[in-house]
Order: structure tokens, then sequence, then C-alpha cells
């Protein structure tokens, strides 16, 4: 509901431009990618229940300092906040989830999160867009308040069904040494790290960025973009199981380079649309693109990690989160410095350029195992 309007908050209330605007949400995505190493720690020494309390009090408290600021010091402090919160709840709540559900239910149980996460998406932007007619404060306080209420249902049901922390058996400790150790010494998960990140950058800009060119340059625009950002959302709902299952005819590589040449082509569409009809073609492409990419990236990290090791190998992926500092940020300074134009073709280029590192990556594991260029 207020997330996506962030850019678009800050450019109405502050004198920052695009670059700087990028750079404060590109550095909370930063401190997110540490934060996930950070939160599981965390609920080692005190327990997810507390974690989750905790960061669902934090998440109302940073919401209602966006309120009761403009002070871009301030805000940058709480959009890192912010990121570091999102980083501790999301990996912690699955797990809680994990820790109640019976084995042969849970992947019905995180179907139907993600299902509502997406729900929450496709709903959020245009309850945000109607709200801040009101004023542009007014989605912060109220999402504030929902985390309010998140939090008290959550202690009552803690007390209700009288939940207690599971003692989880000894696991392998994911640390960012161990992570930054793993990818130094495999060379094929740096290429697909570096692949995962430039795709990541082309995300973070649309949904950064995009923002801000749409406001700047057509009428209504913030409207347009909530419409976009819901879209994005349906559009995963509508089709995430029948596209990913005629993925699985593919090789994961082959997924990874058709969604990526969608993303080219989209950001082609945002950069030369002239109005509503081919920006909303446009987004269904970018989101096609994006199904195909991101479970074929968990696919190929996966399939290379050495047994005992995938917790640690998933933990280096996480660092495909630079990407989203580096989208926000360098597609800023396009903006400001040369246009909407150049800023979209220029993220398609990157778009495809990521095709080159996964290539690259798959053909070194090709070598390493022996294998033949369809084994993955």
């Amino acid at each position: 509901m207020s997330i996506p309007f962030l850019a678009i908050y800050l450019a109405k209330t502050t004198d920052l431009d695009p670059a700087q605007i990028g750079l404060i949400i590109g550095v909370g995505a930063i401190a997110g990618t540490f934060g996930g190493f950070i939160g599981g720690t965390l609920s080692d020494f005190i327990g997810r229940k507390k974690v989750l309390i905790g960061t669902l009090y934090v998440f109302a408290l940073v919401f209602f300092g966006f309120v009761l600021t403009t002070n871009v010091l301030l805000i940058f402090v709480l959009n890192i906040l912010l990121n570091l919160c999102i980083s501790f709840f999301d990996p912690v709540s699955k797990a809680l989830m994990g820790d109640v559900t019976p084995p042969e239910k849970r992947l019905r149980l995180f179907s139907f999160r993600y299902t509502s996460v997406n729900i929450g998406f496709a709903i959020g932007p245009l309850l945000g867009t109607a709200l801040s007619t009101i004023d542009d404060r007014v989605p912060f306080f109220v999402g504030a308040i929902l985390y309010l209420l998140y939090v008290l249902i959550l202690q009552f049901s803690f007390k209700y069904f009288a939940y207690e922390d599971i003692q989880t058996k000894a696991e392998e400790k994911i640390t960012i040494r161990s992570a930054v150790h793993v990818i130094r010494h495999d060379k094929v998960l740096g290429f697909f790290i570096l692949g995962s990140i430039l795709t990541m950058a082309v995300m973070g800009e649309m949904s950064v960025t995009l923002s801000q060119y749409l406001k700047n340059s057509f009428i209504d625009g913030v409207r347009l973009f909530a419409i976009l950002m819901s879209i994005n959302s349906v559009v995963v709902i509508l089709f995430q199981y029948s596209l990913t299952k005629w993925a699985e005819r593919f090789t994961p590589l082959i997924n990874i380079v058709m969604g990526s040449i969608l993303l080219a082509i989209s950001e082609a569409g945002f950069a030369y649309s002239g109005s509503w009809t081919f920006f909303i073609i446009s987004m269904i492409v970018f989101t096609l693109g994006e199904i195909l990419i991101v479970p074929s990236e968990y696919i190929i990290v996966d399939r290379i990690t050495p047994e005992g090791m995938r917790g640690t190998y998933y933990g280096a992926h996480t660092f495909n989160g630079f990407g989203n500092f580096i989208g926000p940020w360098f597609g800023g300074i396009l903006l400001a410095e040369y246009g909407g134009i150049a800023m979209f073709n220029t993220f398609g280029l990157i778009a495809l350029l990521s095709i080159f590192f996964f290539w690259r990556g798959q053909k070194m594991y090709e070598v390493r195992r022996g294998n033949s260029v369809t084994s993955m």
C-alpha cells in the first residue's frame, strides 16, 4: 500500500533528485541483504516469537516515522530499518509457519502464503493511491496502524494457541563470512550471482524509478503506476502456475534467457509507450519474464550446491540483493541526466547482458561436471 510509493513520496516532500532517491532506497536494499544473515542468528538466540513481535513493532514505528518527518537523514535511517525488518520477518515467519504445520501440508500452506502476498500487492497500490489523495502521509499512517493490529493479533494467537519456540536440531550456520568464502572459491556460483545481480537491478529499477518517470511525464502518472503494480501482482497470481508448468519442458538456463529477453522487450516498451495501454502491455511482458527467471535461478543454485552446503549457497545467493541497490541508484542517475528513454533502454541492455553471465556459469559447471550442454 505504501512501500511502492516511497520514491514518489520522497520526490514530493523533499528536494532530492532521482539519483539521490534511488541511493536512499538502494542502500536500504543492501541493509536488507545483510540483515537476512543477522535475523537467522538473532532468532537462534532469542526465539522466533520475539523476533516476529519485535520486528512488527519496529515496522509500526518506522511507518509513524515516515509520517512525522521529512528530514532526509531520518528518512535514510528509517528506510534502512524498514529493510532490516523485512529481512528479519520474512525468513523467520516462514520458519515459524513450518514449525506449526505438518510436513505433508506445508506445500499447500506456502502456496497459500505466496498467493496471499500477491493479493496484498494487487490491492495495496490502488488503496494507497486512493488514500494519498487525502494526504501523501496517510498511506504510511494507515500502514502503521495495520502493523499494530497485526502484532496484537499475533500476540493473542501465540497466547491462545500456547505456542512455544521449537528447539531445532543443529543446522549449518550461515554467516556472511561463509557466504563470501564460497563465492570466492566457486566461480560457477560467482557467475550465476553476477547474472542474478543484473536481473535484480532491472527489477529494482522498474519498481523505483518507473514511478518517478510516470509522475513527471504523464498526467495522473501516480495512478498509472499504482495500476501497473497491481497488474504485476495479478499476472503473477493468474499465470505463475501455468507458466511454470509450461516452462518445465525447458532447462532453467533457457527459461532465464527467455525471461531476460522479455525483460528487455518490456524495458523498450516502457521507453516508447505513449499511452496507458502500452504501459500495461509492457508490464504484463515484464511480469512474465520475472516469473520465468526467479524460480529458474533457485533451481540452478540448487543443482550446483554440494551436499551439506545448501544453506551456505542459498545464503551466498542473497548477495544478488545488491541489484536492488544498483537498479534504483543507477536508474536514478540515468533518469536525472539523460531522461526516461535512455534509462529504460540501458536497463534493457543490462537484462540481455545478464544472459552472458548465466551462460558462462553453466559452461564452467559443465566443464567441472563433464556433462553435456543439456545437463542444466
